[in-house]
């Protein structure tokens, strides 16, 4: 898996980590993928909700002490 950037976005609370990932988001390329490692636990279902509203793909999220991880692609 290519992965085109990373949005660290431990440490911060909910909406941010969404918040963040839209503005990094504009700037990429359609089909570029996008990793975001969050330890806040709303983030889950707040980072899914916004890749399927924006029309994003949410390829994987993995959860490993703590660290949540998604892959998105942009659409």
């Amino acid at each position: 898996m290519n992965i085109d950037q990373t949005l660290d976005a431990k440490g911060m609370a909910c909406p941010m980590p969404v918040v963040r990932a839209r503005k990094v988001m504009k700037e990429m390329e359609a089909g570029q993928v996008l990793e975001i490692e969050a330890t806040d636990k709303g983030s889950v279902a707040d980072l899914a909700a916004w890749s399927k509203s924006g029309g994003h793909e949410l390829i994987e999220h993995t959860e490993n002490a703590g660290v949540f991880t998604f892959l998105i692609r942009k659409g």
